[in-house]
Parts: C-alpha cells; sequence; structure tokens
C-alpha cells in the first residue's frame, strides 16, 4: 500500500486556494500588509499543489497506474505516447485539472510581470486577485467533488472504486487500462482541448476586473482586462476551429466545418460576446462604453461557464457531453446562478448611474 499523494495535494490545493482567497478578502477590507503576504504565500502554495498533481497524473498515465479511475479508464499499455499524455485532459477531471491549473498561472503571471505590475498595490488589482481566488476555489472544490486520484480496490468478481472520502490509500497497482474514447485517438486530441481551456482560463482575468470596474469606477480596468482578453478570443478562436476540423474530419459531417451541436454552439457564444467587447474596448479611453465594456467581459465569462454546465450537465445530447447529471453539474449551476445574479446587480446599478 502506498499514501495517495495526488489526492492529498487536490485536497491541499483546496485548503490553500481558500486560505488565499480569505486572506485576500481581509487584505482588501483592511488594508492589511500582512494579509496580503499570507495569502500570496498560500496562492503560490496552491499553484504548486496543482502543479505536483498534473505532474504526478501524467507520471501515472504514461505508467499505466490502473489502480487510479481516471488513468484506468483513459490509458492504456498499447496507446502511443502523445494519446497517453492527451489522456490527461480526455476526461471531467482532468479537464478541470488542466483548466484549474492555468487559471491559476495566469493568476500569478498577471501579478508578477507584464504591464500590469504597477497596478499590484492598488485596490483594483487587490478586488481583481480576489474574484479570481475565488473563482478559482470554485474549480479546486469541483476538483474535490470529481477527484481525478480516486482509486479501485479489488472485490470478488470485479473492482470497488471507492468514494472521494476514503481513498487516501493506494492498495496495489492494477496492470492494464481500457484506453482512450477510439474517437479521441486523433492527433488533434493532442492540441484542441488545451488550446480551448486556455482560451477558458483567460477568461477569468478580464471577468474580475469588470466586477472590479463595476464596484471601484476605476477606469483603469481596461489596462488588466484587455490583453487577456485578446489572448482568450485567440485560443476560442484556433480551439473552435480546430474542434471543427477534427469532427469534420472524423465524424464525417459531410460538407460543413459546424453542425451547431449544442457543445459547439455553447462555446461559440462567448466568443460572439468577446468579439464585441474588444471592438467596444477601443473605445473605452474616450470615456465610451462605460456600461457596455464592463457588461461585455462579464458576460463572456458567464457563457463559459454556461458552456461548461452545458457539457457536464448532459442537458443536451451531444458528442461532447457527458449525460449525467452529478453533484459536479450542481455546483456549476449553482455557481452560474451566483455569477448572473450577482453580475446582474451590479449592472443594473451602473446602468442606473449612467442615466
Amino acid at each position: 500500500m502506498s499514501v495517495n499523494l495526488g489526492m492529498i495535494s487536490i485536497w491541499l490545493s483546496l485548503v490553500f486556494g481558500l486560505g488565499a482567497t480569505v486572506y485576500s478578502i481581509i487584505s482588501y477590507f483592511n488594508r492589511d500588509e500582512t494579509a496580503k503576504q499570507i495569502s500570496q504565500k498560500l496562492e503560490i502554495a496552491c499553484a504548486g499543489a496543482i502543479t505536483f498533481a498534473i505532474v504526478l497524473m501524467t507520471y501515472y498515465l504514461l505508467n499505466v497506474n490502473a489502480a487510479y479511475n481516471y488513468v484506468y479508464q483513459h490509458s492504456s499499455a498499447d496507446l502511443a505516447l502523445v494519446y497517453k499524455i492527451s489522456a490527461l485532459w480526455a476526461g471531467q477531471e482532468g479537464s478541470f485539472l488542466l483548466w484549474t491549473w492555468f487559471i491559476l498561472l495566469m493568476l500569478l503571471f498577471m501579478q508578477y510581470t507584464g504591464h500590469t505590475k504597477y497596478l499590484v498595490n492598488t485596490k483594483l488589482m487587490g478586488m481583481t486577485r480576489s474574484i479570481s481566488l475565488l473563482i478559482a476555489s470554485v474549480f479546486l472544490l469541483l476538483l474535490v467533488l470529481k477527484n481525478p486520484f480516486a482509486v479501485y480496490y479489488a472485490i470478488p468478481g470485479g473492482m470497488l472504486e471507492l468514494t472521494n472520502w476514503d481513498a487516501f490509500v493506494v492498495p496495489y497497482e492494477i496492470p492494464y487500462g481500457q484506453g482512450m474514447n477510439p474517437l479521441l485517438r486523433n492527433p488533434w486530441m493532442a492540441i484542441h482541448p488545451p488550446v480551448l481551456f486556455l482560451g477558458y482560463a483567460a477568461f477569468t482575468i478580464p471577468f474580475a476586473a469588470a466586477i472590479g470596474n463595476l464596484v471601484l469606477n476605476d477606469s483603469k480596468w481596461t489596462k488588466i482586462a484587455a490583453d487577456w482578453m485578446r489572448i482568450s478570443w485567440l485560443f476560442l478562436t484556433l480551439g473552435i476551429g480546430l474542434g471543427g476540423y477534427w469532427a469534420y474530419e472524423v465524424l464525417g459531417w459531410g460538407a460543413w466545418y459546424w453542425t451547431w451541436d449544442p457543445v459547439e454552439t455553447s462555446s461559440f457564444i462567448p466568443w460572439v460576446a468577446a468579439t464585441a467587447y474588444l471592438h467596444a474596448q477601443t473605445r473605452t479611453s474616450h470615456g465610451e462604453y462605460k456600461f457596455l465594456a464592463p457588461m461585455l467581459a462579464v458576460v463572456s465569462f458567464i457563457l463559459v461557464i454556461f458552456a461548461t454546465f452545458v457539457t457536464r450537465s448532459g442537458m443536451w445530447a451531444s458528442v461532447h457531453s457527458w449525460q449525467d447529471f452529478t453533484s459536479e453539474a450542481m455546483v456549476i449551476a449553482v455557481f452560474l446562478a451566483i455569477l448572473i445574479v450577482s453580475s446582474t446587480v451590479l449592472l443594473t446599478k451602473r446602468y442606473l448611474a449612467e442615466e
């Protein structure tokens, strides 16, 4: 038997993430420099724990340590190396793990590099950071609920999957796995999902900066949001385009690259909102679109979460979606509802103030 280091790292990342969020909020309201430093250290620890989980899961996938549920379902000894690596984002758990990792890395990058470093001690950056950490914590909660390091025990006649609560010990290694879905065994699998998740993750920062602007009425929010929205738009465009070509190539959807599949469409809608924002933000420096620009940034992120809910809840039949309404889908639904209500309140206040 061995300790389940992966599951422990997921739990630690949640604890660190929640701690970073709480201390960030305390620092914001009390202007407490000590709380801010603690929050920053916890944020780095959280990113480190998730990075460790990513590396460990990749190692398990490459070595087909199929005592782990996720490895058993998505890896096998006969898979080529590129597909064993791609198995990291082949399922719900792995895709959430990758998405969360991207959010945390982008948040660190925003604070410590680039032309926004001069804003690091402002109230706007403090609120942007707090909101981004809160969003990351929601994704970490999803990882705890749907942990990629859940394991199997052998029982007479088959295997028993342990619950998330008692799977901290790995009893042995099962030397095989069922492997990746044949439809996913395509070179585009190595490129399309991570590109798409990079786009999704980058929407977090423009959303957080827009909320900061709605609360603080700080026009410098576009300095934070603009470049990250460009990154979101670029990677989402590439992800949608590559996904359309992949579907055309593998599924044989006739002469068209687009079939209005529900999940395809749900990822296209935030692209439309992001495109509209990029046009609107070119005029914000002239004092225009004080309501429209933050609204489009907020709506873009909400639509990304909606697209995630569509994919995870099985609301509509799709070749992309997982057809089950689980506790994770319920968390996403609650998160989506909170985003819609809180954003509507703030946007209504801004609209009335502009009248």
